[in-house]
Parts: C-alpha cells; sequence; structure tokens
C-alpha cells in the first residue's frame, strides 16, 4: 500500500455523527412545506448530495424558504447531539503526527462545517475544511478538492486519499483525480461500486488508523 501524504476526509458519518440534529432541521422544513416527515435513518440515505442540488428538487421554486427554516433550526442545536465516531480522533492525531496533510470535504454547509470542527477542537488538525457553497460545486464535482489542497504544496494524485462513507465521495474522489477510500458500512450497490470502485475499504476509523500508522 502506497501511504498518502494528505488525506481529504467526508464528515458526517465519516469522521462524526450529527444526524438527530439534521433530520429535526430537516423535518422542521419538511413540515412547513406540508409534506412527510423523515426518520434518521431516511435523512442518513437521502442526505448525500448538497442543498443547493437536493432541496429544488424536494421542495420545488420555494426550496429557498425551506433553506432558511433548515438553516435556523440547525443553527439553535447542531452542536448539542455533535459526537465522534469511534477512533476518529485518535485517527487524525496519528495522522497529524506522521506528518500527513489532512482536510475535509463535505455538503455540509461550510460555517456549521468548521463551527463543529472548533466545538470539538479539531480544527488544528487540518489544512482547510470546505463545505457546501465554498467552491463553485460541491461534491462530487472536483473544485472542493482542488480549494482544500491549494497552497498545500499537494495536488490530486496518487500521494491524495479522499476518504468517505458514501457513493458521493466515491465519485468525488475519482472525479478529482485523488485515491478513493471507503469508510463504514453505508448501503452501495454492486453496481455502482463496480463503477466506482474504492481502492481501500476499511471498517471505522480504527481499522484505517491500524493499517496507516502501525
Amino acid at each position: 500500500m502506497l501511504k498518502p501524504g494528505a488525506i481529504l476526509f467526508d464528515w458526517d458519518s465519516t469522521l462524526v455523527d450529527n444526524w438527530p440534529g439534521v433530520t429535526v432541521a430537516m423535518n422542521a422544513a419538511l413540515t412547513a412545506f406540508e409534506l412527510t416527515a423523515w426518520t434518521e435513518s431516511e435523512m442518513r440515505a437521502r442526505a448525500k448530495r448538497s442543498m443547493r442540488e437536493s432541496f429544488p428538487e424536494i421542495f420545488g421554486p420555494g426550496w429557498e424558504k425551506a433553506r432558511d427554516i433548515f438553516y435556523a433550526t440547525f443553527e439553535e442545536r447542531h452542536l448539542d447531539g455533535l459526537r465522534a465516531l469511534p477512533g476518529a480522533e485518535e485517527l487524525l492525531v496519528e495522522l497529524r503526527d506522521h506528518s500527513i496533510l489532512l482536510g475535509v470535504v463535505s455538503n455540509k454547509n461550510g460555517d456549521f462545517l468548521r463551527a463543529e470542527a472548533e466545538s470539538l477542537g479539531w480544527a488544528e488538525y487540518f489544512h482547510r475544511i470546505v463545505g457546501a457553497t465554498d467552491a463553485p460545486q460541491d461534491k462530487p464535482a472536483p473544485d472542493p478538492v482542488d480549494l482544500v489542497l491549494a497552497e498545500s504544496g499537494h495536488e490530486p494524485g496518487d500521494g491524495v486519499w479522499f476518504v468517505g462513507d458514501s457513493l458521493v465521495d466515491l465519485q468525488c474522489g475519482l472525479a478529482s483525480g485523488c485515491v478513493p477510500v471507503l469508510v463504514g458500512d453505508d448501503p452501495i450497490s454492486e453496481a455502482d461500486l463496480l463503477k466506482w470502485p474504492p481502492a481501500f475499504h476499511f471498517a471505522d476509523c480504527h481499522a484505517m488508523r491500524r493499517t496507516l500508522t502501525d
């Protein structure tokens, strides 16, 4: 295995769990539009694309009102339910200590994303944290990868891993020319895995840490 010089991480379900807050905020918007509320499991399955891509399909022409309701609700509680996934902090600390450059590319709003990193005390681990709307296009487009690597001394290629839990992360890793790495057990169809294959698949952060730092 060629060990990377830089690793870009997805955020939710890769390093952290904040789905209760996301689900409450989404249901506030759905209720305001008289749409059926989602369960947390439905929220996890559906929240792969960025808001500026998915909300127009869900809410129609009034999607910006739904966005504002979501953000207002989420801002009130997104730090309360935030928790690190098992092994995530140990992974980040050891990668930093091995001089591997770290970054975040997420389809969560960038301001919320950076506030969550600060709340966990993780902001110092990352060269740059890029969220939705920070770049001209969001994942799976390569734009946020280019932005997070800017001024880092690293270019997309075999030396940069893109690590995430979902299909959109594999798509972004491949589209940007990085090494796509899957972590966790998020259900992805066999057909999609053949089309967008991960170079490596780790069960969790603990397994990834052991492989890269032992």
